[in-house]
């Protein structure tokens, strides 16, 4: 499959008791697609998967997948720096209604090159469906260098593309350069989406997409089309919202975002915190001038 345009990466919504507002996954779901993207990421970095048990991943599988009801592809995220356990978890997880696995580069562990070409590829070989690769060394503490990644696509049949998140546009226009044309670059850091696909990037997986996404898809589709100005329009109406999104950790600013717009509950798992007060008045602020 192509994955190609706007994907979300979807928060989890919490209630007052700390558990999982499953209530609330509809109406995000709604807002997704009525957004017009064109895929959902599950069980992301923004979806504070690190704090939620297998059971509750299991539920918040079963209910994304119900309230979804086959209208957008799915993909879901399934990554860490324990190869065997990454492998483990992609055999005990039905994946009949994903399209793709993003997998995360392994963190903390600060693997080689070799490394992580080697972890890759031990994923790969168990991986029923395509892999995308996802480069943060801002949370992992390592990067996948680009001869690192082309090597892994050679090695491996089934990988569809990498999610590319260092926040470096000159290395993600290198990456871009260098990947074969079946292969895809999806830009998963907001501030690039624009630029990268101007670059020859193919879409994006965005967190404040979980509030606009049809601001961002109609952002993409400009871009996609080369109506160059009309997509800078937006991107620059959203620049300093999305800056604020990010002062405080993800998903900390989307989930105070989300919040305003009585889309979700403003509750998120210990060590995150809700926004502060000052952060709370500027996305409000900012959220007036764009409404």
């Amino acid at each position: 499959m192509e994955i190609k345009g706007l994907g979300v990466a979807m928060i989890t919504p919490f209630n007052k008791k700390g558990n999982i507002d499953f209530d609330k996954i509809p109406q995000i779901i709604d807002n997704i697609v009525s957004g017009l993207a064109n895929y959902i990421v599950v069980l992301g970095t923004t979806a504070e998967t690190s704090l939620l048990s297998m059971e509750e991943k299991k539920q918040l599988i079963k209910i994304i997948i119900e309230a979804n009801n086959s209208r957008l592809p799915l993909v879901i995220g399934i990554g860490g720096n324990n190869t065997d356990s990454v492998i483990k978890e992609i055999n005990k997880t039905n994946l009949f209604h994903f399209s793709a696995i993003l997998s995360v580069s392994p963190y903390y562990v600060k693997p080689t090159q070799k490394g992580i070409i080697k972890h890759y590829s031990m994923v790969s070989k168990e991986c029923p469906i395509p892999l995308i690769l996802y480069n943060v060394p801002s949370r992992t503490g390592s990067m996948i260098e680009i001869d690192t990644y082309l090597e892994i696509i050679d090695q491996n049949d089934n990988i569809l593309g990498i999610k590319e998140a260092s926040g470096n546009l000159s290395f993600a226009q290198d990456l871009i350069k260098a990947s074969p044309s079946n292969i895809q670059v999806i830009c998963g850091d907001d501030q690039l989406t624009l630029p990268m696909i101007l670059s020859g990037g193919s879409g994006s997986i965005s967190v404040i997409a979980n509030a606009f996404p049809n601001k961002i898809s109609k952002m993409i589709s400009f871009a996609m089309s080369q109506k160059v100005s009309k997509a800078y329009e937006i991107h620059f109406e959203l620049l300093d919202l999305v800056k604020l999104l990010f002062l405080e950790g993800n998903p900390t600013g989307i989930k105070e975002l989300m919040s305003q717009l009585s889309l979700c509950s403003n509750i998120l798992r210990l060590p995150l915190l809700k926004a502060s007060s000052e952060l709370s008045e500027k996305i409000s602020n900012k959220l007036k001038e764009i409404n």
